[in-house]
């Protein structure tokens, strides 16, 4: 660890420290973050791309007093670094360690938190009103991605902000618009020049002494204030926002320090809604990263002497792959389908797709609910548009798939990606609870494939269907890895892997190889164990699931990686009491009611209890509390 990071313990530390020893800082902070992130995984290219801006704007400002809310959060590791958790970092996304989002249970520094894009602005908002009503004088400052900015949620924010005319500070890390040295300057320029006191100053005696001049003043002053507001847009990059009410500062360099500082203390000085344009690149110091910097956005541990290649995935493919690659093939051979990403084509696979039909692929930014509502009137026309987002995120379109898609029966089909527990992101990047709020609708289907084959059949029978349908698969490698060509699954039918007569599991997607290995446990316990894949949560198989009641001596258990509150176990009880078989016995083991940290997926599950050998042990219970309980069985049922 370098000289100048051992001696940081906090913000305050900063404030003794020449922009020369803040450069050097800058240089071991990225070292320090190369050494951890290469070990640990995680989202690497964000924070080397704001480690400049991290220290201007703990250097200005006085944090925790005055308020630092990231958007997203995944930009917050050097923030962390300097509000005393340096020595943390060697459990970043570990089990019960640092997580890699903000975290009030962990520091006072962490204000708000964050996971999803587009919050930030809002919630600054709220906190600088609250701090108005409360009479208090600190500062508030969201930090906002230009990606995040594309979300509807800012653009209703910065329009209230601007209109409240409340003091708040926006700034907007921009690490993809590039602008030349000569317009560059110039935009500094000017901002300088509109944060200097003197020239509010001017500018109100002017617009005093004008007024005051009989029957033309103020149409002189309207003329004026035209000429003025023509003239700046040719010239200030920033007159959207200046629109909207904000004064707009930038762009300036978000890695010279000395620039940064002078343009936050100019913001700090400056009534009302600022926004202050910040040019950073994604990756900085780090040359793969700078190269690659979509695929060194999340990573997990690599070796720092041989950076991993983004083009060599090697070895079994993930289920995004098979998802993607079966895709593909299938536009290739129906020219209606098209394909719709929310700023996520790499992540979803669907980056091949751009390549290989770049008019039928929509990147819409970040903006789910647009991507929803868009491809309602792709499908209008008789389209079939495929949204592939991650589980957590179509959360943010519940609306727009009720109202939009359900209601009136469209062909759209949601590959919903990182479906189950993810990991290290935790609880606002685990994918647990699409089954409760899409099953509810109207009109929907549901399918969750077990492995590769089951997944490239699945799109192909979503595809097929006439109106609205789900799939959901996890993140990571598959298994059941495709072979021969895939055909059309039977419409709402599940499938019996293995039969038994004691009790029957009746396991969704991922956990399916669980309950096989779990039923191959309790056979050398004497216990016979039916595994069912019900395939289709909606619709549910009734057939199947009364031929299971039937058969099973001691009940049922139902194994998901969802919730339990609304899921596919909730919905096995549901048609049960719609039989009146509520006297058969239950057992649904998935996500109690609780969010679920982050941490290693497998260690994850086995916190839930939902391991072969949990599952297991759970079939075990069931059994000896029916042969206690329940007369059925002594009757001669069995």
């Amino acid at each position: 660890m370098g000289a100048r990071l051992s001696s940081v313990n906090g913000p305050e530390d900063l404030k003794k420290m020449d922009v020369r020893e803040l450069n050097e800082l800058a240089c071991e902070i990225r070292t320090f973050l190369l050494e951890h992130v290469s070990q640990t995984g995680g989202h690497l290219a964000p924070n080397l791309g704001v480690v400049e801006l991290t220290l201007a704007l703990h250097t200005v400002f006085d944090s925790p007093r005055d308020q630092l809310i990231w958007d997203v959060g995944h930009q917050s590791y050097v923030h962390k670094i300097l509000t005393g958790r340096r020595h943390l970092f060697n459990t970043l996304r570990q089990y019960q360690g640092l997580s890699g989002f903000p975290k009030r249970k962990e520091s006072e520094h962490d204000i708000f938190e964050t996971g999803h894009s587009s919050t930030s602005i809002s919630a600054a908002l709220g906190l600088a009103h609250a701090r108005d009503l409360r009479g208090e004088n600190n500062h508030v400052i969201a930090v906002i991605g230009d990606g995040s900015m594309s979300g509807g949620m800012a653009f209703e924010a910065l329009n209230n902000a601007g209109d409240a005319g409340t003091n708040l500070i926006v700034v907007l890390n921009d690490n993809e618009m590039s602008i030349s040295q000569n317009v560059g300057g110039l935009a500094a320029y000017l901002g300088r020049l509109r944060t200097d006191p003197k020239y509010f100053r001017l500018k109100e005696d002017v617009e005093e002494i004008v007024k005051r001049i009989p029957h033309i003043g103020g149409k002189v002053l309207k003329s004026a204030e035209r000429v003025k507001d023509a003239v700046k847009s040719l010239i200030v990059p920033g007159m959207f926002f200046e629109e909207l009410g904000f004064t707009y500062l930038g762009p300036v360099n978000g890695h010279q320090i000395d620039s940064l500082l002078g343009v936050l203390r100019g913001a700090k000085k400056t009534h009302g809604p600022v926004l202050v344009h910040v040019l950073t690149k994604k990756g900085k110091g780090f040359i793969s990263a700078e190269c690659k910097p979509d695929f060194y956005h999340g990573v997990g541990p690599f070796d720092l002497s041989a950076p991993p290649d983004p083009g060599n995935s090697g070895g079994v493919p993930s289920f995004t792959e098979i998802f993607s690659e079966a895709l593909r093939q299938a536009a290739q051979e129906n020219d209606k389908i098209v394909a719709i990403t929310a700023a996520m084509a790499s992540g979803t696979g669907l980056d091949s797709f751009a390549q290989a039909y770049p008019r039928r692929f929509f990147d819409v930014g970040i903006a789910e609910q647009h991507a929803v509502t868009f491809a309602a009137g792709l499908a209008i026309k008789e389209f079939r548009p495929v949204v592939a987002v991650y589980s957590t995120f179509l959360q943010r379109a519940y609306d727009q798939i009720l109202h939009d898609v359900c209601i009136q029966n469209l062909p759209v089909l949601f590959a919903l990606d990182r479906a189950g527990v993810v990991g290290e992101d935790g609880e606002t990047h685990h994918g647990l609870f699409d089954i409760a709020y899409l099953r509810q609708m109207p009109n929907m289907s549901f399918i969750v494939p077990r492995d590769g084959n089951m997944l490239r059949a699945a799109l192909l029978t979503g595809l097929a269907h006439q109106g609205p349908v789900a799939i959901r698969y996890p993140r990571g490698k598959a298994w059941g890895v495709p072979a021969g060509a895939a055909e059309l699954l039977p419409w709402g039918r599940g499938e019996v892997l293995r039969t038994g007569r004691d009790v029957t599991v009746l396991a969704v997607g991922t956990l399916v190889e669980a309950a096989l290995a779990a039923a191959l446990q309790l056979a050398e316990k004497g216990l016979s164990v039916t595994v069912i894949d019900p395939v289709f949560i909606k619709p549910l198989d009734e057939e199947l699931i009364l031929a299971a009641v039937q058969d099973s001596r001691y009940g049922l258990v139902t194994v998901e990686e969802h919730v339990l509150a609304g899921g596919f176990g909730s919905a096995l009880l549901e048609f049960l009491e719609q039989k009146k078989l509520t006297a058969i016995p239950v057992k649904r083991l998935g996500i109690p009611d609780c969010f679920v940290e982050h941490g290693a997926r497998e260690l994850l599950l086995s916190k839930l209890g939902l391991t072969s050998q949990q599952i297991a042990l759970s079939c075990l219970e069931l059994a000896r509390e029916t042969e206690k309980t329940l007369p059925w069985v002594q009757s001669g049922r069995e």
